[in-house]
């Protein structure tokens, strides 16, 4: 049975931020006024619903709304806050490295180890799986206070700091696809030995798309083969983001003692129990002090590069002092042209406070980080809509995205970023997608499973709320706009396996499933039309497997599952006209329709999934407007089942030109029809193929079974792409087909004596050969002929 899948999402992603401007003249920029613009206005099958509106005349526009300005309080406030996420590949010490700046903050009073060899476990990991399996399954929330050291001089400064950890296995990036939605910035962690990895990539890609800034974080320097310099290199051109080293490593691998901050040319130690004692020392040490100024001197010229007034002063050859350089990174790193790179080792407590400084210091706080909103009360034509921009004042009309849903011990938990304006304990507010007015029971902070109440959240803030019921991607406001946020990415699904409870099924397996899908966008469930058997679909096998177990710790309900399947998807490779008449007589009115027009392949957006567009060109009213509804719900049906496998359909811009009508046997239905019966017309005749999901597959082994790893992976239709061979163990990454991917875990345990390991990420769908898309189509041909 052929599943569909495909890289498809929400029109409507995150708008890209302009340069943002210095904390002196925020008040002045944000409330100066933003021209409002529209979203260009070609039909777009995927468009969200509350964007469409019929166009109205200019007079019956709402007026411009005005901005409010932020006031002292505000600047007060939102200078001293941060909103950020920690992201990386898996097991590159995401959650070692949280676990420490909770300790170092004083969130909690003992460091615990991942994988919870001593019974407790990671704070932010607080589900009993991840503790099992030493993964993030879950993002997980927190906030944490600290008195930063600014690098210009002067007295400590304290801060509070929203963190999000996130998960680092690919099966589950929507968990860093929401949490980079709502946040203003990010740590990049990276191993000092492995580097840029696949998920490393898909993190980066994941930034640029809601324009992120970030500061990257070398770990594990402690690990013998660490070489920052090459990580700073693999940065630079794998990631293609400028960087350079804002600080060095005093000692390397086993000798590691602490860094070097090269901005105020100090060197840093961890010392006491824990390494909770900094102490700074001018003296750098001596075999260190030339290639510190060497450093130095290229994290000038790497900023001036991308930063036009350091440039001026660096041109000029005039000397640079402390303030002026921490200006330039910190200006270049909101503006995403750079990123300033620390190092140090999180398992072993050494360097973590001079990133938090580095946090504070460099990443922005909401007021820099502009976000803009859809205004539903001026409507505009076709897709487009109005966009406004928000300010994070208290005084502002509230606005707040709800970015998380969490069965919680007390029913829903809803976490939500603010904004624009305040929420209070007891407030009643708005959900803007099903204009429900409901009120706010209870308001928590969360500390990971832990929650705090409190009366009061303000914008730029990070919480959550009870009682609620709403959709993720849903906006609420105070019921005084009209305003929604823009849709988060959600990439499609390309495993699937049918499953079934173990024994007689109760009503805990459709709760389970059904809390599963409302917590998860990734995570979809049908039934299969042939078999009647249930379908579940996720991101990859270790995405099911831990939704199976799950409802076997959480509901109690054992499950049976089949073979993993692949998703396929079909598309076209060439243009082809339709003129098709549907015409049908009964003994009353018939249904007649024709269509005229062409499809031809359609390239699918790599940042919003838009995979497929209705463009309407119908002239002189041949066709009446009121029957175009209903030709691209024709056309929209006929995507969801190809005629080769029966898998989805995929890529096609369906372009309507001309048609007829009758005045009594048109009808929406007749219309309907009519464009099901052109899509399968041209679909004949445009050269289909089918897809099926590439992956970007990274195995890493020791040296010695190199050979034998490269040759198994040929065996599975791997094109290798890069290979990087260290001291000990060797690297390789290659592109396989998911259908060629199949149990080859174990077959790389038994190929490396259990010491290789391989993470997989998608990449995207391409054809299949010749032979099996033949073999494939011959099935499918059985298959629906058995059935009629």
């Amino acid at each position: 049975m052929i599943l569909p899948a495909c890289s498809c999402a929400s029109n409507a992603i995150r708008t890209a931020r302009p340069l943002r401007p210095s904390s002196s003249n925020l008040a002045t920029f944000l409330s100066t006024r933003h021209r409002l613009f529209a979203l260009p206005q070609a039909r777009h099958a995927s468009a969200a619903t509350a964007t469409k509106g019929a166009p109205v005349e200019e007079a019956e526009l709402s007026p411009e709304p005005e901005l409010p300005p932020l006031l002292p309080d505000d600047i007060r406030r939102l200078v001293r806050q941060r909103n950020i996420g920690v992201s990386a590949h898996i097991d590159s010490g995401k959650t070692t490295l949280t676990e420490r700046v909770l300790f170092y903050t004083g969130r909690i009073r003992e460091i615990h180890e991942v994988r919870g060899r001593d019974q407790v476990g990671a704070k932010m990991d607080s589900m009993e799986l991840e503790r099992e399996k030493g993964i993030t399954i879950q993002s997980a929330a927190t906030y944490c206070d600290w008195d930063a050291t600014p690098a210009t001089g002067g007295e400590k400064k304290s801060y509070s700091i929203n963190i999000i950890d996130t998960p680092g296995h690919v099966d589950f990036t929507i968990e860093v696809e929401r949490a980079l939605r709502v946040l203003d910035g990010a740590i990049l962690v990276l191993c000092a030995v492995a580097g840029v990895q696949s998920q490393t990539i898909t993190v980066d890609r994941q930034m640029k798309r809601y324009n992120v800034p970030r500061i990257s974080f070398v770990n594990k320097m402690d690990r013998a083969g660490a070489n920052p310099v090459r990580i700073i290199n693999q940065i630079r051109h794998k990631l293609r983001l400028p960087a350079a080293a804002v600080q060095i490593p005093i000692g390397m691998e086993d000798e590691f003692k602490g860094v070097v901050d090269l901005v105020r040319m100090k060197a840093i130690y961890n010392q006491g129990p824990k390494g909770t004692e900094v102490v700074e020392s001018d003296t750098i040490p001596a075999d260190l002090v030339e290639l510190a100024q060497e450093k130095r001197r290229e994290l000038i010229e790497q900023v001036a590069e991308v930063d036009d007034e350091l440039a001026d002063l660096f041109l000029s050859e005039a000397e640079i002092d402390i303030p002026t350089l921490v200006t330039a990174i910190r200006r270049a790193t909101i503006a995403c042209k750079f990123t300033p790179v620390f190092v140090g080792s999180a398992i072993k407590n050494t360097g973590i406070q001079p990133l938090l400084d580095g946090v504070c210091e460099y990443l922005p706080n909401p007021s820099e980080a502009p976000s803009k909103a859809i205004d539903n009360s001026r409507p505009s034509e076709g897709s487009g809509a109005n966009m406004v921009p928000l300010v994070p004042a208290a005084k502002a009309p509230m606005v707040a995205l709800a970015f998380k849903l969490e069965e919680g011990r007390y029913g829903q938990l809803t976490y939500i970023r603010m904004y624009q304006g305040t929420l209070k304990k007891g407030q009643f507010i708005w959900n803007v997608r099903n204009d429900k007015r409901v009120k706010v029971f209870r308001l928590v902070r969360m500390h990971s499973n832990d929650m705090e109440d409190i009366e009061e959240i303000g914008p730029g803030e990070i919480c959550a709320i009870f009682g609620v019921d709403c959709a993720s991607g849903d906006t609420f406001t105070d019921g005084t706009t009209r305003y929604s946020m823009t849709s988060m990415y959600v990439p499609e699904p390309v495993v699937s396996l049918s499953i079934k409870p173990q024994g007689q099924e109760t009503a805990n397996f459709g709760r389970a499933l059904q809390r599963f899908q409302r917590e998860d966008p990734t995570f979809r469930v049908h039934m299969d039309e042939e078999s009647k058997e249930t379908i579940i679909s996720g991101m990859g096998e270790l995405h099911l497997e831990i939704y199976v177990e799950r409802m076997k710790r959480e509901y109690n309900t054992p499950c049976i599952t089949g073979k993993p399947r692949v998703a396929y998807r079909e598309t076209i490779t060439q243009r082809a006209t339709f003129n098709y008449v549907h015409k049908k007589q009964t003994g009353g009115a018939g249904q007649y329709g024709r269509v005229i027009g062409y499809m031809e392949p359609c390239e699918i957006d790599k940042d919003t999934g838009i995979d497929r567009e209705f463009v309407d060109k119908v002239r002189g009213g041949t066709i009446p407007e009121q029957y175009i509804p209903a030709i691209e719900k024709g056309f929209l049906e006929a995507m969801e089942r190809g005629t080769l496998a029966g898998a989805p359909v995929t890529g096609v811009r369906f372009v309507l030109q001309d048609g007829a009508h009758h005045d009594v046997d048109s009808s929406e239905l007749a219309f309907k029809l009519t464009a099901l019966g052109a899509f399968r017309e041209a679909f004949a005749k445009a050269n289909a193929v089918i897809l099926e999901p590439v992956m970007t597959v990274d195995v890493v082994a020791p040296i010695e079974f190199q050979g034998t790893v490269i040759g198994a992976l040929n065996q599975r239709k791997a094109l290798i792409v890069d290979t990087d061979i260290r001291e000990d163990e060797f690297t390789v990454q290659c592109e396989i087909p998911l259908n060629d991917m199949f149990g080859y875990s174990s077959q790389l345990r038994g190929l490396t004596q259990g010491k290789g390991e391989f993470s997989m990420e998608y990449k995207n769908h391409m054809p299949v050969l010749p032979n099996i898309q033949k073999e494939m189509n011959e099935a499918y041909k059985k298959k629906i002929g058995q059935k009629n």
